[in-house]
Order: C-alpha cells, then structure tokens, then sequence
C-alpha cells in the first residue's frame, strides 16, 4: 500500500490501477516460474524461444538545501520525493542458423527530481527527461542477432535476458540490426552499468562525457558488429540520434545525423586476478547548437544566450572513454572511468558532463556469510569545457542544468549501495545515498543529500 501511496504523488489517479493490475499479473507470472525453476532446467539442446521480466520500483527523496538563485533547470531547493516504474518483457527466439530475435516491449512512468534537472550526473538512472509522468508502453527492442562462427570450439551461453541457451563458438562475427540500447553492447562493466541492480546514478551507467546516442528513453536505431576473439573483442556501431536534444522522434537524414563508436575490448590477467579493458572513441553529427556562436548571439542581441540560435545540420560532437574492471579477490572488485569530449557543441541526448571520472568497488556479502548480497561504493567527478562553462555563466539553458547563472566548480558526487535478495530467489531490495557537492557545477547551490530505496523483480 505504500508505495501505491507514493505512486498517488505524482501519476494520476486513473492509471494506478493499470500499474497495480500489471504488477500482480506479473507477481504471479514470477511465482509461476520460480516453482519451474526449482526443476531440472539443463538444457539437452539449444533453447528455440525464452521468456524473462523484470520490474523496478525506485523511490528517492532529498531534503531542502541552500541555493543563493534558482533558474529554469534549477534543482528544486525544497524537500521533494519522488518515485518511478519500469516493467519490460525480454522475448527471444532462435530463427535458422546463427539466428536470433529480440522483443522487450516496456511500461514506464514516474519522473526525477524537479522533472529530471538540475544535477548533471543525475540520481535516478531509471528515469527520463519526458513531459508526462504518467506509465507508458513503448517497444524498447526489437532486433535481430546474426552470428557467423570463426572457430569450433562451442561455447555454452546460458539462459538469461535478451540471450537464448545456446552453443556458440568462442570466435564470431555477429551483426546487431534494428531498435536497442547501444549500451547493450557498448561501454559494459560487471560491477557499474546497471541501475536496475546496480548503482543509481545514470553516469555510473557509462562514461559521463559520452554522450551516447538514443531517443528520450534511452534507444535508438541502428546496427552494431562486433568481433569476438579468445581474450579480446572489437565492436563498431552506427546509430540514430533524435532530430531534437533529448527528443524522441529520431532523425532519418541519417547521413547528416547520426552516432557511430568504436570500442576495442582486451581481457587480462595479473597473477591470479583477472580484468577487462575497453577504450572507445565516438563521433556524433546533428543540429547541435554552439556554445560560443550562442553566446556571440546573445550579446548581439543584449539577451542570454540561446543554442537555438546556433543550430546548424552537421555540427559534431567527438571524445573517448576507457573504461577498467578488475577483480582483485573472489568477492571484491574494482571499476573505473574515465571519458571527455571537445566541448565545443552542446550536448544533444544524455547528460551535460564534458569530462568524467568515475571509481569505485563491489563487494560480495559472501564476505559476511549473505551471498546473494552485495555492497558498491562509487565517487565521480564531472567537468564542462570552458566554452560549456561560459555559455551556463552568461545565463544559457541546456535541456538538463542551468541555473540562470554559474559559480564554476566540478560536480562530486558519493554514492553507496546494499542490495540483498529479500523473498526467495527474484526480489531485491537495495537502499541508497548519494552525496551531491555542487549540483550543475554550481558551488552556489547545496551540497544535496539523495536518500533511495529499490525494489526490483526479476525472473
């Protein structure tokens, strides 16, 4: 009943009992496949088709803080709480030979603070920067996964979301064509990338100054190939981006607007530890604005600077990330990013961050005899560029922070996670802090404290 309570605070009365009607329907879906779980489920042959769901209820509040000014992308210095929803299907069937289909359709609703502003690195990476709160249903996949075997040495991958159980070489071309996350494929990492089961924070999703390519709810068009070697891979994706910053109708002049990226990933090992580096560049072309030409408009016309009045087919956008995982005992690993791009145009799909450090450690609970739970400490820095800086200082807005005036600093953020499994084998629970120190880069706002509670389902 709480959390239906919370739910009551921001989407409207009609839809709860769609929400609520969806949720039992798929508590009993997750009850059914448990019991079938508790059987032998060792596949004799490859799987034809899979079933999996997850749902993730996110409630965060944070107290009042000092704020010298306020501007239209300010973060709400009042108390404000706030809670959103995510349910997605993950279909997958097996069509001929190397051959694999992918359909998540997916419900969403609810919202960010202060309608998902006012922090560059935001809170809550579950939510997006849409108009309207109130749950939607939308097909956030559907592709098709073509493998061509380059060795034959059979590999099994087990059954898991979006991956039938399968035989597959150890060595493979694939070819990903038609709607999906890049992420999917791009700029993973065990211990930081999920913030269904992971940490909150949407630039511990990725690297911060990346800014990836996808429609206002985080997917795109596209087609990525990878190749997958014994010890080290390389993948390389060409993708949409929207025809508006952060928008969700995408651009198909695709030739003069569009997203490509190339990551090159190696596997290592030092003693008896192992790790994943992978370093990634990408290149972005659309109708960004410029940050200097806004600022030369605004003071030619005695008004603040407008990106809109800047904006011209063909502006890029380019930068690297690299991205490190390392275990350094059986339950203790460490990540790291770090990413910045030119800074010259603004940001179009993610987030306003133009350099990004990001650090941090999971810990199993095997350490402390409660396996299935699991501890994560994480900290970011996150830079603009001068010409970024400059713009926000004269007064400009970018879709996601502006305060109407800026006192540089970078933006420090803490955050602190405990997920532990709560009922048998498919809920956790995961409670959170996030310390914010200059939220938007600006030192006259804050600090922000960030307090999260988690519950997520998953079959």
């Amino acid at each position: 009943m709480t959390t239906f309570k919370l739910l009551s605070k921001f989407l409207p009365q009609s839809n709860l009992p769609i929400i609520a009607g969806l949720t039992l329907l798929f508590v009993g879906l997750v009850m059914v496949c448990d019991a079938q779980a508790t059987r032998d489920t060792t596949p004799v042959q490859d799987q034809w088709w899979n079933l999996h769901f997850q749902s993730t209820v996110l409630a965060q509040y944070h107290p009042a803080f000092t704020a010298k000014y306020s501007g239209m992308n300010s973060l709400e210095k009042n108390a404000e709480s706030t809670v959103s929803i995510t349910s997605t299907l993950f279909l997958g069937a097996r069509l001929w030979k190397g051959a694999q289909a992918y359909f998540n359709p997916e419900l969403s609703g609810g919202t960010g603070f202060s309608q998902t502003r006012g922090i560059a690195g935001f809170t809550n990476g579950e939510v997006y920067r849409v108009s309207d709160p109130a749950p939607h249903i939308y097909i956030a996949r559907l592709y098709l996964r073509q493998l061509i075997s380059l060795s034959d040495d059979p590999v099994f991958k087990s059954d898991d979301l979006n991956q039938l159980a399968v035989k597959e070489p150890e060595s493979y071309v694939s070819i990903n064509v038609g709607k999906f996350s890049i992420m999917d494929f791009f700029d993973n990492n065990a211990y930081s990338h999920d913030p269904r089961t992971q940490f909150y924070n949407w630039a511990l999703m990725g690297n911060g100054a990346w800014d990836y390519p996808a429609n206002t709810r985080g997917y795109t068009y596209g087609l990525v190939m990878e190749l997958v070697k014994k010890g080290w891979a390389v993948r390389l994706g060409f993708v949409m981006v929207p025809t508006t910053p952060n928008g969700s109708k995408m651009d198909f002049n695709i030739w003069r607007s569009n997203s490509s990226a190339l990551e090159l990933e190696k596997r290592y090992k030092i003693g008896k530890q192992s790790g994943i580096l992978r370093i990634m560049g990408y290149l972005a072309q659309s109708r960004m604005g410029n940050y200097q030409d806004a600022m030369n408009w605004g003071k030619s016309h005695d008004t603040i600077p407008l990106l809109d009045s800047s904006r011209v087919l063909g502006h890029t956008k380019y930068g690297f990330g690299i991205n490190i995982e390392h275990t350094i005992s059986r339950n203790i690993a460490l990540f790291l990013r770090g990413s910045w791009n030119d800074g010259h145009n603004e940001t179009w799909v993610f987030t306003e961050i133009d350099r990004a450090i990001s650090f941090g450690v999971s810990i199993k609970g095997e350490l402390w005899k409660m396996k299935n739970d699991n501890i994560g400490v994480a900290f970011l820095v996150n830079g603009l560029s001068t010409y970024h800086r400059n713009f926000l200082k004269a007064g400009g807005y970018g879709f996601i922070i502006g305060d109407g005036a800026l006192n540089y600093a970078p933006e420090f953020i803490t955050e602190v996670y405990y997920s532990f499994r709560f009922f048998r084998k498919f809920l956790w629970l995961t409670p959170d802090f996030q310390f914010i120190l200059n939220p938007a880069y600006n030192l006259d706002r804050g600090p922000v404290y960030a307090f999260g509670i988690r519950a997520h389902i998953e079959f």
